[in-house]
């Protein structure tokens, strides 16, 4: 899947990572994507938690050698 925008939010503890992607996806068009890329173990339950509760919609995820990434579409908040 493609993206539109990446945060590196690797090396980030919570809530880091969510507070950082909250802002850069108020900045991006609705239905954009999100690429976040995340070393915190936390990020795994906050990310998909952050989505549900926010209004976007978490498009998958997965490992990247010792990170996480997620791909995050941006809702109509």
């Amino acid at each position: 899947m493609e993206w539109d925008e990446e945060l590196d939010a690797q090396g980030l503890l919570c809530p880091l990572p969510v507070l950082k992607a909250r802002k850069r996806l108020k900045a991006m068009k609705t239905g954009a994507v999100l690429r976040v890329l995340a070393t915190d173990p936390a990020a795994v339950i906050d990310i998909p938690h952050f989505c549900a509760e926010s209004g976007h919609e978490l498009l998958g995820s997965g490992d990247i050698g010792a990170s996480q990434f997620y791909l995050i579409g941006r809702g109509k908040v």
